[in-house]
């Protein structure tokens, strides 16, 4: 998008799916938080739940312009792509609903963030639309909200400290979810139900969602993911804190981090190696903790891959558009720890902290932040277009500013 482009363009920000619930929560902090002359406007298939979410917002938003646009309409999406600088979408599945918004930014040069945490739909997307925003200056950021900022952004930092501080490249890096309170969206658990059934009607897409890289841009470079494997059981490290368990994640965290280091000509190391963790503690209660979190991840895979188990769990598990009341919300946060040892032998981690429910509040802060510094940061950003990740796209600027809306990111 060049200047001239931007200058023409109605709004800076499009918050795409606002009557949802997540969609709701992002355009509530943007109405709180977005610099005053911000251009935003919400947008969703029907009128009058939009003008029923505005009337819900603060007064900031008593103006924002109203667009109605359904997903299935390439005309409707071609012309919202159009009218402004960046498009936060919240209407998923993204495997099912999100291609065509993606098309309409890579084709207009609109910037792009979302919240999916689906591999089958990022291959597709870098496929089909990475030489075309390249071309025309479109930043299509997938994965801006508790997928997978903490982890991309977090792994950023580890290695942008250990260069500055000349220690070398990454090697064995680890995520570490050290406590965590919230709930599981049912957004998320829709976008389970996708990817399993696309991979059951085409076995080879199944190959796709288990290959550690996955959605690197040039496989042959990448090792062959043997030492790469998701982690699936318990395991005792007690360097970093004693038992731990499979982080449900991680098989989509560590996609997107190994395709930023690929995206930066493995600027992190070849050596990375990278996989994401919960910690459960020493014993007695550790082990027991981390059996019953690893067993429990895979019983709901299996579970939704089978019918007459999936009727059984879709009447208990939350629906799409389902989530946490406010106090529930407002209780929730989540602390991670990313520890990167160094080809120096030097030991680093980033602390990361956020206040709010990680899938619902702290994720609307984060898809917020992300939209604004795509519309507004420009000049700070890097150079680089594309299909691109948190990091790769927004970097340090999106670290600044999410400290700035209390969210703790600090290297050590």
């Amino acid at each position: 998008m060049t200047p001239e482009t931007e200058n023409a363009r109605e709004h800076d920000v499009v918050v795409f799916g606002a009557t949802g619930f997540v969609g709701k929560l992002t355009a509530l902090y943007l109405a709180e938080a977005a610099p005053e002359g911000t251009r935003i406007a919400l947008a969703g298939r029907a009128q009058a739940k939009l003008e029923a979410t505005r009337r819900e917002l603060p007064p900031a938003a008593a103006e924002w312009p109203l667009i109605v646009a359904d997903s299935s309409d390439p005309e409707a999406m071609a012309s919202m792509a159009a009218s402004t600088r960046a498009v936060a979408t919240t209407v998923g599945p993204y495997y099912k609903y999100g291609f065509p918004l993606v098309q309409a930014c890579a084709e207009a040069g609109t910037h792009y963030a979302d919240l999916t945490g689906e591999t089958l739909f990022m291959r597709q997307s870098i496929d089909s639309f990475h030489e075309t925003a390249a071309r025309s200056g479109a930043r299509i950021v997938h994965t801006c909200g508790f997928d997978s900022i903490p982890s991309d952004i977090g792994t950023f930092l580890l290695h942008e400290a250990a260069k500055e501080r000349g220690l070398g490249d990454l090697g064995k890096t680890t995520l570490v979810v050290r406590a965590m309170r919230g709930g599981i969206s049912g957004g998320t658990i829709d976008s389970l139900r996708g990817q399993l059934d696309a991979a059951k009607a085409d076995k080879s897409l199944r190959k796709v969602m288990v290959d550690p890289y996955a959605l690197s841009p040039d496989r042959a470079a990448d090792p062959d993911g043997k030492d790469e494997r998701d982690p699936m059981g318990v395991i005792r490290d007690e360097k970093l804190g004693g038992y731990l368990a499979p982080f449900v994640m991680g098989t989509v965290n560590s996609r997107v981090v190994r395709r930023s280091n690929a995206l930066l000509g493995h600027a992190y190391g070849s050596g990375l190696r990278y996989r994401e963790l919960m910690a459960t503690g020493g014993l007695p209660l550790g082990p027991v903790k981390a059996a019953g979190i690893a067993g429990g991840l895979g019983a709901l895979v299996a579970g939704l891959s089978v019918g007459p188990t999936r009727k059984l769990l879709d009447r208990v598990l939350p629906d799409p558009g389902e989530g946490p009341s406010e106090s529930a919300r407002e209780k929730g946060f989540f602390k991670i720890d990313v520890h990167g040892e160094t080809s120096s032998g030097t030991d680093l981690v980033t602390k990361i902290y956020a206040p709010g429910d990680p899938g619902y509040k702290a994720t609307g802060v984060m898809l917020g932040e992300s939209a604004l510094a795509l519309a507004l940061d420009g000049p700070q950003l890097p150079d680089i277009a594309g299909v691109l990740t948190p990091a790769t796209a927004i970097g340090n600027r999106l670290a600044e500013r999410l400290r700035a809306a209390g969210h703790s990111y600090d290297v050590g």
